[in-house]
Formats: structure tokens, sequence, C-alpha cells
């Protein structure tokens, strides 16, 4: 096999997967090389021969996907290694299948909620802990860039049906007695959740409504991404038009979930994790205590109802690498971001988008509560900004500014700045890939109060 000294784009080798444009930047060469390079990675941290090695492999329903998978699969088999391939797959089905047959690592073909000419990857060692662009995905591409000489060879491929297995264990998170007939309204952006989750919501006697509930490369109907506000205006206006209980929206590859209340509001994720820690407490009083971790951007809400419950609220710095390693230091019960990832001990410390589907359905029929009802209490207290982005010239420069003007407040660096007053907070924090300032803020006094800070803050930012 010829060796690959190099990317066209060495950017595709991201903070938290490989994501670039089919074609361009990943082709059936590029793939190939990451499944080689990927397998040599994987070994090294294992301390074995890449033959020794056993790696899943799961792809989601872009129309490339087939294509590339099968080449990272000859990839991860020119080192010698043995692929257990499960197909077309949700994201966290590989996290699944990587944890429960104690696999070496996974590799799932995705390029997640982003548009359809997208395409990537993401990576897993064993315990589905996530390579990242600090600890994995960087020795991926060295070794590619280093140039990959002639392999072993000889590996093979299994194929795997998970589906069944996958669904009993994640229903195993609730009572499915519990769960009341509810209308439930969900979106699946033609991505994987339809087939990954769809069986167990009809199996609780919901009234489901699905739509773009088959996946479909093409996206026809919006890009699954439902954080972006005009790719969930669809189910908040269905929910309404139908009288539904509640929304579901997932992203394409399904390990991320979102909800609309019985009104047709979109759920902050900070609330949402509030609601999950809150379940996820009570199901596991201890001892020992149980620990929950929310990041640097969430709602004091997370730690107040973590706290009053009796559990342990510890924060966190953003990004599935860390809490998937954070959460096993601490043995969490636990992860929650405000972006949609919630993370479970007892699923491999791995984020799931079906499991807190079920918790929430679950929690709403134990409650006897509208989702509405149960958001009231966190909606009249905890008064947020949501996310906002600014563009700096020198992102550091402005945090060690924020730093001085803020010097009055509690003050961490766990992941930018946080600065904590009693009845008010903030955190900034640099992006990954781009001269920004992402500001998060929150008033425990009240909406104008935060929008006070919120524009204070953002003046010291912009000055």
């Amino acid at each position: 096999m010829p060796a690959v000294s190099a990317v066209a784009n060495p950017d595709i080798f991201k903070a938290y997967d490989i994501r670039g444009l089919y074609g361009s930047d990943i082709d059936v060469a590029v793939a190939e090389a990451i499944g080689r390079g990927f397998a040599r990675v994987i070994a090294e941290l294992e301390g074995k021969p890449a033959t020794e090695l056993r790696l899943g492999l799961g792809r989601d329903m872009r129309l490339t996907a087939p294509e590339l998978s099968s080449a990272y699969s000859r990839g991860m088999c020119a080192e010698g290694a043995t692929v257990l391939d499960a197909g077309e797959i949700g994201t966290e089905m590989l996290y699944y299948l990587v944890g429960s047959r104690g696999l070496d690592g996974g590799l799932m073909c995705t390029a997640s909620h982003n548009p359809k000419r997208y395409t990537g990857a993401k990576l897993v060692r064993r315990g589905a802990v996530a390579l990242s662009g600090d600890a994995g995905i960087g020795e991926v591409r060295a070794k590619i860039e280093a140039g990959l000489d002639d392999s072993a060879g000889g590996g093979s491929v299994e194929y795997v049906h998970l589906y069944e297995e996958f669904q009993k264990a994640v229903l195993g998170f609730i009572d499915p007695a519990a769960v009341r007939p509810m209308r439930v309204v969900v979106d699946g952006g033609n991505g994987m959740a339809g087939p990954m989750v769809g069986p167990l919501l009809r199996d609780l006697g919901l009234d489901l409504i699905e739509t773009y509930w088959e996946p479909n490369g093409h996206f026809p109907d919006h890009e699954p991404n439902p954080l972006l506000p005009e790719n969930r205006e669809f189910i908040m206006r269905e929910v309404v038009r139908l009288g539904a209980d509640l929304g579901i929206a997932w992203d394409g590859d399904g390990d991320r979930c979102f909800f609309i209340d019985d009104r047709g509001s979109f759920v902050d994720g900070d609330f949402l994790t509030a609601l999950l820690a809150e379940s996820m407490v009570s199901k596991h009083p201890g001892p020992p205590t149980p620990t929950i971790l929310y990041d640097v951007r969430a709602s004091r809400a997370v730690a107040d109802v973590t706290e009053r419950g009796g559990g342990r609220a510890l924060m966190n710095r953003v990004g599935h690498a860390f809490f998937k390693t954070r959460m096993r230091e601490e043995g969490a019960t636990f992860g929650g971001e405000v972006s949609g990832h919630y993370y479970f001990r007892d699923f491999y410390c791995a984020d799931s988008g079906a499991i807190p589907a079920l918790l929430i359905l679950e929690l709403l029929s134990i409650r006897g509560e509208r989702m509405s009802e149960l958001l009231e209490p966190y909606r009249s207290r905890y008064f947020i900004s949501g996310e906002i982005n600014s563009k700096v010239s020198d992102p550091q420069a402005k945090i060690e500014e924020l730093a001085a003007r803020y010097d009055d407040g509690r003050q961490y660096r766990l992941d930018g700045i946080s600065v904590e007053y009693d009845d008010w907070h903030f955190n900034v924090r640099p992006s990954n890939t781009e001269p920004l300032l992402r500001l998060c803020l929150e008033s425990l006094r009240s909406h104008a109060d935060m929008e006070l800070r919120r524009d204070e803050v953002l003046a010291v930012i912009g000055s």
C-alpha cells in the first residue's frame, strides 16, 4: 500500500472529532489513512500490536457513509485489526458496542449535525472514552503526516446486529410501566433517531406523531441540527397545533436530543440538565453520594437541584472528552452540557440521545405535571442569557481584562474565566477554532437584571 504523507486539509482534525467536506477534505484515500492511523494510535494506547486489536465501526445515514465506512474498515484491517461492523447505527450505539464488548476502540463514520456535504469520524478508545485534539486525534494526524509505510495486513471484519440489544439496555434506565399515555411529537431530522429510538417510544404506548423519522442523507426537510432556531420551528408549531404534551428533536447521529414543552417553547439545555439531574439523584440516593457534573456555562439551577436532592454538583470544562474522563475520575452518576450532550455512568460514561428522552417521559409521568409546569420553578428564578459570541482580536488579553474588571467576584479558570457573585455569575471562554469569545451569564434577580449585567459584560468584551 503506498505511503500517505498528508491529507489535503489538516484542519479536518478538530478538538472533538474529524470533520470536513466530502471529496475536497475527506475522500476514500483519506478515510483509509485515518483508519490506519487510528489503529496505530489505539495499539500504542493499549500497549499491544495492532494485529491483536478489536475495533468497533458504525456509520450514519449520510449518502457517502457506506463508501467511507468501508474505507475506514479497510484501513483498520490493513493494520491487522479485527473490525466489528455494526452497519448503520446511531453514534451512541457505537459507544455501546465498544463498551459492552470490551473492545479496544471504535470509529463512527458521521458528521453529526452538519449539512449534507460534510462527513467525518468520531473516535473512541477502550471504555468508549473519546479521543480529542488534546489526546489522540493529534496523534492520528501525526502518524498520517509522517507517512504510513507498509502494514501487517491480515485484519478481518465481523458483522454485528445491535438494535434489540441496545434498546433493551437503555430501556433499563426507567420503569416502562410508569410512563403514562402522552401525545408526543418527534422530529428525527431524517437522521438516526427513528430506527434507534422509535421502537422504544412506540412500545411505551405513547400517542406518537413521527416527523422526518426515516433516515435520509439528502435531508429533504431541514438540517439535522435542532440547536439552530430555524430547524426547530416546525416541531414547535406542531406541538401547539396538535395539542401535544411534548416535542423531542434529535440531531443527525442521534446522540443529542432537545425538548419542546407543551406550550411550544424550546427547553434550554441548562434546565433540561437540572431535570435529568433531579431524576438521576432520586434513582441513585447513595451511599455513596451521587455526583452530577455540569458545564461552566450552565445555570446555577443544576447545582441547586442536585444539592437539594442530597447530591454533589461539580462544574466541568466544556467538551465530551473532558466530561467522560472526569466522570470516571469522580464516579459521577450523570453529566450534562447545555449543548444537549447528556452522559450516564451506567452507559459507559457516554452521551446518549435515547436515555434522556426516556427519563423525561418517566419524570413527567411520575410527577403528574406538564413540561411547562416542571420548568416553571426554573424559568421564574433563573434568568439565563444563552451563549453569545463576540469577535475579538486577542481573546486571552480580553479574558485578563475581564478578570481585572470583576476582581471582587469569585473567579475560576476551569474553562476561560468564570466569575461568581451571590446573585449573578458569568463565564467567558474562547472558541477552539475562531477568534471568538463566548459569554453565558445568569441573574438570580430578574430578566431585566440579567440583560443589564449581560450588556455590561458585552461592553467590556467589545471595548
